[in-house]
């Protein structure tokens, strides 16, 4: 049946914002071209959406022609602002944005473990509330919050886990009550860590991959047919606890140790690197793992002539401060090795059940390895499956889940304004 005017208009509407989301303010003559829509209809519909406020003129487009420029239309940024939080055992992190995704404030903070939950909370709380602050912002619209653990996929809500601390759960209820009018939502970290890798960065061009997360701890998520699954129990990626070889026990419903994270978390990494005469003096928050990885691959990059290995983006390593200069470059590369050896256990059980078809090594350590450590791990992929897995480096590092966060609060929050027809 054909839609009804209303319909389409909502139709046509939704279709020119989403363009205007992807391309950035456009002129009416480049609606037109990109809906197919006639000329009278695009023109009610700029007329319709700057009506109501969703659109502006941003400008003029710069084409060289005789008489006026055409106008550039484009979202209103200021429509609505929005905060993603990264919420970790040992801090939270905070970005502020407008409501196209340009970033107006950020601010981090750390919370220590001997820290008690009211006290941590309130940190948490006063951080947002500076950085919204900051952002010149008069409200928040939406807040997008990743942590690690387990999140009910039923109710939105964090499960209860030992060896979280107690704060996690009580951050979205206070901000809540301190940020009046503002949709607060909660995902795993690493869930939202693989959102971003899609949108923008290591698995753009995939509608199917699984990230294996290696920074302080471990995790996994997989996307499948451009779709994130969460499982029956919002447990979907949990690979730390992860039976396998070499750990010299077995996990328990309540401790990963024993499992796969005994094997590839930060310090079981940082204790690799000790065997092979790496020392590690990691700078900031950073995980100790990812200064010695990231210290390895560039010692073996300028053994073999070509400085350190770029396959982190293109920015330049931070001087090798992390090696012992008496340490062989052969050292260096037989820790590599050995790490591989492990990160391919982890991902060939992935592999083997799913079939993800391409495995992006993510969080602070699969960003620090970059090609080095990537091609190793798919190597050695090759020898234990019959599956063709392509393994790529991170493309965003510990920052994915901020991002992450932060597209998935854009999205609810454009969705809510623009409507949905």
């Amino acid at each position: 049946m054909p839609a009804s005017p209303s319909t389409a208009r909502a139709i046509n509407d939704r279709l020119a914002l989403r363009l205007m989301q992807e391309r950035g303010p456009l002129t009416a003559g480049q609606l037109k071209q990109l809906t197919g829509l006639s000329r009278p209809t695009v023109a009610d519909l700029v007329e319709r959406l700057t009506a109501s406020g969703l659109i502006e003129v941003a400008g003029e487009a710069g084409e060289q022609r005789r008489g006026p420029n055409a106008k550039l239309y484009g979202i209103v940024a200021d429509r609505a602002h929005l905060a993603a939080l990264d919420v970790r055992t040992e801090g939270v992190a905070v970005l502020v944005s407008d409501l196209v995704g340009r970033v107006r404030a950020e601010a981090s903070v750390p919370i220590g473990g001997d820290t008690g939950t009211g006290p941590a909370v309130e940190q948490a709380v006063t951080l947002v509330e500076r950085a919204v602050k900051e952002a010149g912002a008069d409200r928040l619209h939406t807040v997008g919050i990743g942590a690690p653990g387990l999140i009910d996929p039923a109710g939105g809500e964090l499960r209860d886990s030992r060896g979280l601390p107690a704060w996690h759960r009580r951050l979205v209820a206070a901000l809540q009550e301190r940020l009046p009018g503002a949709r607060v939502s909660i995902e795993n970290e690493t869930n939202l860590a693989a959102l971003a890798e899609q949108r923008e960065g290591a698995a753009r061009d995939r509608d199917t991959f699984a990230l294996l997360w290696l920074g302080h701890g471990t995790g996994g998520a997989v996307v499948l047919d451009g779709t994130l699954r969460r499982g029956a129990s919002g447990g979907t990626g949990e690979i730390g606890f992860l039976p396998v070889p070499g750990t010299g026990g077995l996990p328990s419903a309540t401790d990963s140790e024993g499992g796969f994270h005994s094997l590839a978390g930060s310090a079981a990494i940082v204790a690799l690197a000790g065997e092979h005469g790496l020392d590690t003096r990691p700078e900031g928050s950073e995980p100790a793992g990812a200064a010695v990885v990231r210290a390895a691959v560039r010692a073996v990059g300028e053994a073999r002539g070509g400085g350190a290995d770029r396959g982190d983006g293109g920015r330049p390593a931070p001087p090798p401060a992390a090696v012992r200069p008496e340490v062989p470059a052969r050292a260096a590369a037989g820790f590599l090795d050995a790490l591989a050896d492990r990160l391919a256990l982890g991902a060939a059980c992935v592999v083997a059940v799913l079939d993800p078809g391409c495995v992006v090594l993510g969080g602070e350590i699969g960003q620090a390895g970059g090609r080095a450590l990537a091609s190793r791990v798919e190597e050695r992929l090759r020898r234990m499956t019959p599956l063709p897995t392509e393994v790529r480096p991170s493309g965003l590092g510990g920052g994915a889940v901020l991002r992450g966060a932060l597209l998935t609060a854009r999205q609810s929050a454009q969705e809510e304004l623009f409507g949905t027809p």
